[in-house]
């Protein structure tokens, strides 16, 4: 979560449930000073899904305070106090924290040292104000609800540990996290939700049901896909390779390690570096000795020959990303504006290296296959490409069963060009207003969000909820104006002059790793036929030999059509049969007995559904294969 205190125009956007979260917090801080008079308050904003209050505190918050914390909490709805704002002058404001009366209930012994140092850091050029509720004035920009009376249900849910604006060298601070909604009815459906949540939780879900794993030798944040897990990577792939095909992609490989050169090419280096693995040294031409990297001041050595004359060195990363190899892909050939667009595509391995405190199962990880793509356009064809990426989003999300998306439009902070932007105003200007412009006439759901752009160019993040409502960032589209200029990459218009072309990156399955752990909570590992890791178990009633030849020649024409199927040839009773069967969440059962083979039959289960009757086996095998090349849901 991004430390960066909120821009006027940020919080004017601030939805009513963000405004009854905010004020929530400050009914939180509240009645911890009614009941800690001494708590210190750094920032309370609202945050996906609730809200928090960083409080220093020598008393060690913990949830059996919550009770009582929330029996003042209700005290203070129920006083109905207004939220009065407070335009004051900079010097007033500082004075009111010296005297300890910002973030408390009043005068104080000690300053309200965390609000001296907001102050200082407020923009000169905007104005300083506050916010009232009964006793408690805290310094804010808002906004509120009118009355603490419309805070209506809320819940705290945890307190953990954080750093004053997320910096190690600060003071570490409680920070206590609530939810709030209009209605007790809403907030007893979030947390419902949370409960079905817990069970759909890929970890969970990718361990029972053997998809993935993680293993410390390996690494963290390094998923290894088991053989269930790979036939839905298998899937999600072929899926892709059609897709892609069908709307004029071309696939290309690339290695997954380059040289430094590449990535200050790019501009990945320097901007982001701290994203990448360590670099390797290679030392001289024949590269027979090599250094990896493990810290400021440490190496490890491998030397296959190095002794003698010296050598130079050559620095090598991992690959982060594709773009930069794609974009020499297109430098490799001559282009002619005939040549565009030109779409190039690969489901290419990247490796980031991700903070080991935000590594979640699937979610965030280090090593990922990524569904990418690089779209070389004219000015005139963006338009339609743009339009066809979004087109093939939505196309993904009606065969998913994905109801509720939102593209987050991300842009650019002209206040940091040159430190976490590409110093290119005019094109950033261009850019922008040409994305807005193609989410406005194609009517898709969209919010605009500044200060998140990628270094290179607007973007647009893809936000998805699964069928019980829980959010997800699935995907990413972004424009690139920089990296075409950066790599020189040019066409020949039909003037005869060079023109750079404009980039498009898109990833509409994002990565296997993310899309597979939201396909686990999504479906809740019952996953549909097509994209089953096990789609048909056959299973035996008795060990008759006769009975055992049949069902292994229908377990053979199933296979010989590329059907995942498996057989239980085991001698327990039908019942553990199906009980195992059920436990995996395969599809399909063919339960098979004498009297289904003297009918040249099965009998159909399907999971989750329960057994549909007995049907002919030509019959039976069709369905199957029509289902599967259908990608029914």
């Amino acid at each position: 979560m991004s430390e960066d205190r909120k821009t006027l125009e940020q919080r004017e956007q601030m939805t009513d449930i963000e405004r009854l979260r905010h004020s929530a917090s400050h009914v939180l801080a509240t009645a911890i000073l009614k009941i800690w008079p001494e708590a210190q308050f750094a920032a309370g904003p609202p945050v996906e899904n609730g809200f928090y209050y960083d409080v220093d505190l020598p008393h060690r918050i913990s949830p059996d305070d919550f009770e009582k914390i929330e029996a003042e909490m209700k005290k203070e709805i129920r006083a109905n106090h207004p939220f009065e704002r407070m335009e004051v002058s900079r010097e007033e404001a500082l004075s009111m924290a010296r005297r300890g009366e910002l973030g408390a209930l009043g005068a104080r012994p000690e300053p309200s040292k965390f609000k001296l140092d907001i102050i200082e850091n407020i923009p000169a050029n905007e104005k300083v104000s506050l916010y009232r509720n009964g006793d408690f004035i805290d310094l804010c920009a808002g906004p509120h609800v009118m009355r603490t009376g419309n805070v209506g249900a809320f819940k705290l849910t945890s307190v953990a540990s954080a750093y004053y604006k997320g910096d190690e060298k600060n003071p570490q601070l409680q920070r206590v996290y609530g939810t709030a909604f209009k209605t007790k009815k809403e907030l007893d459906e979030y947390f419902a939700m949370l409960e079905e949540a817990k069970k759909r939780d890929h970890r969970k879900l990718g361990r029972e049901l053997e998809i993935f794993v993680l293993d410390d030798d390996v690494g963290p944040g390094m998923p290894m896909f088991l053989p269930r897990g790979a036939a839905i990577i298998d899937e999600l792939e072929k899926l892709a390779r059609e897709t892609e095909f069908a709307a004029g992609y071309q696939r290309v490989r690339t290695p997954a390690i380059a040289r430094e050169s590449l990535y200050k090419k790019s501009g990945h280096l320097p901007y982001y570096a701290e994203s990448m693995f360590p670099p390797m040294e290679l030392r001289g031409e024949d590269t027979r000795s090599l250094i990896l990297n493990t810290g400021p001041s440490s190496s490890i050595e491998h030397p296959a020959s190095s002794i003698g004359h010296e050598r130079s060195t050559d620095r090598y990363y991992l690959k982060a990303m594709n773009c930069p190899h794609h974009h020499k892909l297109f430098a490799a050939v001559p282009r002619s504006y005939r040549d565009l667009p030109l779409r190039l595509a690969e489901y290419g391995t990247c490796y980031r290296y991700e903070q080991s405190g935000e590594l979640i199962g699937l979610m965030r990880v280090r090593s990922m296959q990524m569904n990418d793509a690089h779209i070389y356009m004219t000015p005139d064809q963006f338009e339609a490409e743009f339009n066809a990426v979004n087109e093939m989003y939505l196309n993904y999300f009606k065969l998913f069963g994905i109801e509720k998306y939102l593209m987050r439009f991300s842009t650019h902070d002209p206040s940091k060009l040159g430190q976490k932007f590409v110093d290119e105003p005019e094109l950033w200007k261009q850019t922008e207003v040409m994305t807005r412009n193609v989410l406005k006439n194609s009517g898709i759901n969209y919010v605009e969000v500044p200060n998140e752009a990628a270094f290179y160019g607007p973007k647009i993040d893809v936000q998805a909820w699964s069928v019980i409502g829980r959010e997800f960032s699935i995907a990413t589209n972004q424009v690139d104006f920089a990296q075409p200029r950066r790599f020189n990459l040019v066409y020949k218009d039909k003037d005869n002059t060079e023109k750079t072309p404009i980039c498009i990156h898109r990833a509409p399955l994002g990565t296997h790793e993310r899309f597979i752990g939201f396909l686990i909570e999504h479906y809740a590992g019952n996953f549909p036929l097509w994209l089953s890791p096990e789609q048909v178990r056959i299973l035996t009633i008795g060990d008759d030999a006769k009975l055992l030849d049949y069902s292994m020649s229908i377990l053979n024409e199933l296979r010989a059509h590329q059907v995942r199927a498996e057989i239980d040839k085991g001698t327990d009773q039908i019942n553990g049969k199906i009980q195992r069967a059920e436990q995996m969440k395969v599809h399909t059962m063919f339960v098979i007995g004498k009297r289904d083979m003297d009918a040249d039959a099965v009998s159909v289960r399907v999971h989750g559904k329960g057994n549909l009757g007995a049907k002919a086996k030509k019959e039976a095998i069709a369905e199957i294969l029509l289902s599967i090349k259908e990608r029914r849901p």
